[in-house]
């Protein structure tokens, strides 16, 4: 298997594993354990659990559910699905009991791997019929023959409009969303990325765990994002990378820990992705650790990554997620035609690393999709170099007295004052002006800050009529599993 940086990866998940097996060398390392996981092992467990899962009469691309947080039994239990031919169904364990039951039910799962820690929720959530996989059988019986488009992943979208969409890439899919990372942050063996979200999000899988796959790197992986700790384990696994989303960016901007030098040294750069970044959160991260962050883009029915910024030297535009690599994106106005040049309109992307569709759900994958083009539900704007500026969700945007105003815009004004570590605008009904801006935020601790100095600055930059006319003090705001702060969530959860 040769990487390729212009065309895609051919061939099989199961094809790159036998490739770096037979390459060796260090796949995975886990800090908190000191564990270090080989190539060659991870083969060898992975072949094992394919095996029994054939010989328990599992079919090629059935789904089989992995309810695990990070870890390497995890990693191991959900190679062998993808090396065995089978549809690994990742549980999103912070989904709660209703969207778990949901998808284990809609995914047609039969068997499923569950960590001790989950053991507990899982038999909370699952429906009747689920066997679990605990140890694997002594058999040699042959696997599945497997083809790139085969089915590999099914993913389940958060869900917060409506029941939860399952998202199934192949393992042509799959493969090229390693790539595309790969190609854009120029990935080499020599590189550890350092995985802190957790592998049922498609950042973690695709990013962080295809990524390394596919560029022959390594891996460092933790159960879960600790401020406290996440630069004493950078160190400690010497990583060279680190994909996060913007809330742990300004978790760590917020926390006393420092990096040392030499773990500093060594880190090439920094990944912010699921949501937009702040600006001056990006600026101040960079000048207080000298730490390069590059903002890209992504969704799960494309296998994480579809926009870039260049690693240093090339030129990153704070505030734009960047270039497409691997993958074109457009604009697209209201009647699917291309928008011209900085002109709004629905962002859109065709590439190899596009899901195939949502799982028994024909209507809503013709509706997601324009010809080749998947529309992302994202709006923005191309620039003449070809960077995309995200400008808000179709779904979020606030609609006041007829003026589209972009959350984001406020949520840059909340983020501009330095005690704030979390904010987000959202829409609330309004009588006069059919809806208004309300934000909520999280505050530094021992915090001065009052509403009314937040709403004023918010007034200077933006002008009364698009500033919050409420803001909430929050300990916490609702998150999904990657950590992107669910602004539609907040309407409903402040009533009153």
């Amino acid at each position: 298997m040769i990487l390729d940086l212009q065309n895609p990866p051919r061939g099989t998940v199961r094809d790159w594993i036998d490739h770096r097996a037979a390459q060796g060398g260090v796949a995975m390392v886990f800090p908190e354990t000191d564990e270090m996981l080989e190539w060659g092992t991870l083969r060898s467990e992975a072949i094992a659990i394919a095996r029994t899962l054939t010989a328990a009469g599992v079919a090629k691309s059935e789904s089989v559910a992995i309810v695990h947080p990070n870890g390497p039994e995890g990693i191991t239990a959900l190679y062998g699905v993808l090396y065995g031919g089978f549809r690994a169904t990742m549980i999103n364990l912070a989904a709660g009991r209703d969207a778990i039951n949901y998808a284990l039910g809609h995914s047609g799962a039969r068997f499923a791997f569950v960590h001790e820690s989950a053991a507990d929720l899982y038999h909370s959530a699952a429906p009747d019929g689920l066997t679990l996989v605990s140890g694997t059988a002594e058999t040699d019986i042959a696997l599945h023959a497997l083809a790139a488009e085969d089915h590999a992943l099914l993913m389940y979208t958060s869900g917060t409009t409506g029941k939860p969409k399952g998202v199934v890439h192949t393992h042509a899919s799959l493969l090229a969303g390693g790539w595309t990372t790969t190609i854009a942050h120029a990935l080499t063996p020599d590189d550890r990325g350092f995985c802190v979200l957790p592998l049922y999000h498609i950042n973690g899988l695709c990013v962080s765990l295809m990524g390394s796959l596919v560029s022959g790197g390594s891996l460092a992986v933790v159960s879960r994002f600790s401020a406290s700790q996440f630069w004493h384990q950078a160190e400690r696994a010497h990583v060279t990378w680190f994909s996060v989303v913007p809330t742990i960016i300004s978790h760590l901007l917020h926390s006393a820990e420092n990096p040392d030098p030499d773990c500093i040294e060594r880190l090439r750069f920094g990944r912010s992705a699921s949501s937009a970044l702040a600006v001056e959160t990006q600026r101040t991260f960079e000048n207080r650790f000298g730490v390069p962050i590059i903002e890209t883009m992504g969704l799960t029915e494309t296998a994480a990554q579809i926009l870039s910024n260049p690693l240093p030297p090339g030129l990153r535009k704070i505030g734009s997620p960047g270039l497409g690599y691997g993958n074109q994106v457009c604009i697209l106005a209201p009647d699917q035609s291309e928008c011209a040049r900085n002109t709004e309109g629905e962002i859109a992307v065709k590439g190899p690393n596009v899901m195939l569709e949502y799982l028994n759900n024909p209507e809503a994958t013709a509706a997601t999709f324009t010809g080749d083009w998947l529309r992302t539900g994202d709006l923005g704007k191309m620039d003449d170099d070809g960077y995309v500026y995200v400008t808000g969700r179709i779904k979020e945007l606030i609609i006041k007295g007829g003026e589209n105003i972009a959350p984001r815009e406020i949520d840059e004004a909340l983020y501009s004052h330095p005690d704030i570590i979390e904010a987000a605008a959202f829409a609330r009904p309004c009588a006069t002006y059919g809806e208004r801006v309300e934000a909520a935020v999280r505050v530094a601790e021992g915090s001065t800050l009052q509403e009314s100095d937040l709403i004023e600055a918010c007034r200077e930059r933006l002008g009364a009529f698009k500033s919050p006319d409420a803001i909430f003090f929050l300990d916490e705001l609702p998150k999904g599993p990657s950590g992107k702060i669910q602004r539609l969530k907040l309407a409903e959860a402040l009533k009153g």
